[in-house]
């Protein structure tokens, strides 16, 4: 298992925002979720399905950070603050 895999496998089951990182940490891609490790663990199970452009930043990710929210709600404000923040490439 590799750290990445470490990562995911620890993450929080409550509600939040992902930040995937390359290997200099430059945030590639902001996301929100009612379960992290639920959401996260998705992007990295079989490939099928996903488009060509999820696919090419899941080979760059690196890192995970997490940042748990008490709500749903309180996760997407802060995803809409990070993107108007940070632009990460993947966020369109």
């Amino acid at each position: 298992m590799n750290l990445l895999d470490q990562k995911i496998e620890s993450l929080p089951e409550n509600s939040g925002v992902y930040l995937f990182k390359d290997k200099k940490g430059t945030i590639l891609y902001i996301g929100k979720a009612g379960n992290i490790k639920h959401r996260v663990s998705s992007y990295f199970q079989k490939p099928t399905g996903k488009d060509a452009k999820t696919l090419s930043m899941l080979e760059k990710v690196e890192d995970i950070e997490t940042i748990v929210t008490n709500t749903e709600k309180e996760a997407y404000i802060l995803e809409n603050h990070f993107i108007k923040e940070h632009h990460p490439r993947y966020n369109v």
